[in-house]
């Protein structure tokens, strides 16, 4: 694993008694000085580390392989990296990048059950061992184009409760899994486990609970059938957000008491889980300016001038971020984005019913149908918090307009902490020795300093 700094990381140290939100109001004051008031990313990679810690105490018996797709700023994965976890990789990008920094390839799972066979051989060419299948179809290309394969049976879930759905995708039903295991047995490849994803957003804790029991039941029929089954993988859906439907904990005590019910504890057991959105939502700040501005008379209203200053009218905002940008998630990922203002209104502000759109010229690219803001002027801010999940991973510079700049964060106490972790590894929770405070679900009131020499390196 390679080492790394701030300057490395492209990150800016935090000091005492300062927070990412403060580096939201610099910048903007910085840029409210130039005519370039480009939209822009605050990520606080402290939020990432202080993520690591509370699944870590949530799920002591559950390694974490990060889903890459997520977002895959090299700062966040690298972060990521010095903490131990493991990757969760779609394609050979994915893997090739995990592994420019160092990660070894058992740290890597290939879950993606539809590989091209070009990439299978490049996973097999570089050691990438672990990947996922549903199909025969599947099993047949891993036999032909990887010499030392370790399988992971991915199976269907109920994910009719989640916000996106993958099992009308991937995994395969429960009554066609001995089918898919003889075939295995039959091509001489190795299956180890089992795998299943919820889907993104789920609402249920409940269906954690289902897929582990079924889980138990593949495992049985690959043990009657000859092979060591040691893995596995519970997927992701956890939310990334404290304002989401289902808190972290919630879900985490659903999944202890179904984990100690259907698998106990064994030392020969791997259990992994692919977090995406839990570990970068709500590490990203999206700041974006107001370009234009349009005013909707109500004329049903609108009398005499008396009635100036009331709120008969409604106000369409342009804002230089989109649907095509970083908003993608609205449409992909069943997204809801509220602003916030960076300046709070005055108690006797009117307010105002608004829209939001973005800067292309495409109908489709509306961010907010209808929301509550003041009478705000072009060039005033507005603020879009948690938006780390599934968002610079698939934006596009569609009609011109680039996506924004990230700038990263993080707190001297997270930085040590994720030193002290590089050169001595994850410290026993009973130590009670993490420097910043968890949120206040998590059961931990101390915020007892780490025994690390302070960093005194540059900061950018």
């Amino acid at each position: 694993m390679k080492t790394a700094n701030p300057t490395d990381l492209g990150f800016s140290i935090l000091e005492e008694g300062f927070s990412a939100r403060d580096t939201v109001g610099q910048k903007i004051n910085e840029l409210s000085m130039t005519d370039d008031r480009d939209a822009f990313y605050i990520c606080d990679l402290g939020d990432v580390v202080k993520k690591h810690v509370r699944w870590m105490k949530a799920l002591p018996r559950v390694t974490p392989f990060y889903a890459v797709k997520c977002n895959d700023s090299r700062a966040v994965v690298e972060t990521l990296a010095s903490l131990g976890t493991g990757f969760d990789c779609a394609s050979k990008v994915e893997i090739q990048l995990i592994q420019s920094l160092g990660v070894a390839p058992d740290r890597i799972i290939y879950a993606n059950p539809c590989k091209q066979v070009s990439q299978i051989k490049y996973a097999s060419a570089h050691g990438v061992q672990t990947m996922t299948f549903d199909s025969e179809v599947e099993l047949m290309k891993v036999a032909r184009c990887h010499d030392n394969a370790k399988l992971v049976l991915r199976i269907a879930t109920d994910d009719s409760k989640a916000v996106c759905r993958l099992s009308v995708k991937f995994g395969a039903p429960l009554k066609a899994c001995r089918g898919l295991l003889e075939k295995a047995k039959e091509l001489g490849l190795d299956v180890i486990g089992v795998s299943f994803h919820v889907g993104s957003g789920c609402t249920d804790p409940g269906t954690f609970t289902q897929a582990i029991a079924d889980s138990r039941c593949v495992f049985d029929m690959g043990e009657e059938l000859g092979f060591s089954m040691d893995l596995l993988d519970i997927g992701g859906g956890f939310p990334g957000s404290d304002n989401a439907v289902l808190q972290f904990e919630e879900i985490t005590t659903v999944i202890n008491s179904a984990l100690d019910k259907y698998f106990p504890a064994d030392p020969a057991l791997k259990i992994i889980a692919e977090p995406g959105r839990f570990y970068v939502a709500s590490a990203y700040t999206l700041v974006v300016n107001i370009i234009a501005k349009k005013v909707i008379e109500d004329e049903e209203s609108a009398s005499d001038e008396e009635d100036e200053g009331t709120n008969d009218r409604t106000l369409m905002y342009y804002i230089n971020d989109g649907v095509y940008g970083s908003f993608n998630c609205i449409l992909f990922d069943h997204a809801h984005c509220l602003p916030t203002l960076h300046m709070k209104p005055k108690p006797d502000e009117v307010m105002y019913t608004c829209s939001i759109w973005g800067p292309t010229c495409d109908g489709l690219d509306r961010i907010v149908e209808q929301c509550s803001l003041p009478d705000l002027q072009v060039g005033d801010w507005l603020v879009f918090e948690d938006m780390g999940a599934y968002t610079v991973a698939a934006a596009s510079n569609f009609n011109g307009f680039q996506t924004p700049d990230i700038h990263y964060v993080m707190s001297r106490p997270a930085w040590q902490f994720v030193q002290q972790v590089r050169s001595h590894g994850m410290p026993a929770l009973a130590e009670e020795s993490y420097p910043f405070e968890l949120p206040a679900c998590c059961g931990r009131e101390s915020n007892l300093e780490i025994p690390t020499k302070p960093y005194h390196g540059p900061v950018v």
